[in-house]
């Protein structure tokens, strides 16, 4: 085994180590109910904040122009503003993003 290999699982330990910790500790740390109200609404919004932030920027990036991207981005959250399906959400960016690929 060469020293690359060796780096290579020293990272993946390193990276099960931490995801595992992430995990494990706020179970073992808190035990009591969470009351506070500032603290229960920020961790109610967590998971919606980090969809946003994972998916936003791969929106507008997958496409080769990020005037496509952006312009389906904007069509999907106006479609899904007015009660559209989440297909026909779907369908509409993606008609988006190919009109406006083949535009430009």
């Amino acid at each position: 085994m060469n020293v690359s290999q060796t780096g290579i699982y020293l990272y993946i330990l390193v990276a099960a180590g931490v995801s595992f910790l992430l995990r494990v500790l706020p179970m073992t740390l808190i035990r009591k109910k969470i009351t506070n109200k500032f603290f229960k609404s920020f961790l109610y919004y967590v998971p919606y904040v980090t969809l946003a932030i994972m998916v936003f920027p791969a929106i507008i990036n997958a496409t080769d122009s990020w005037i496509a991207g952006t312009v389906a981005l904007a069509a999907g959250v106006a479609s899904a503003w007015f009660g559209l399906k989440m297909i026909s959400v779907a369908v509409i960016c993606c008609l988006v993003t190919f009109a406006f690929e083949f535009l430009f």
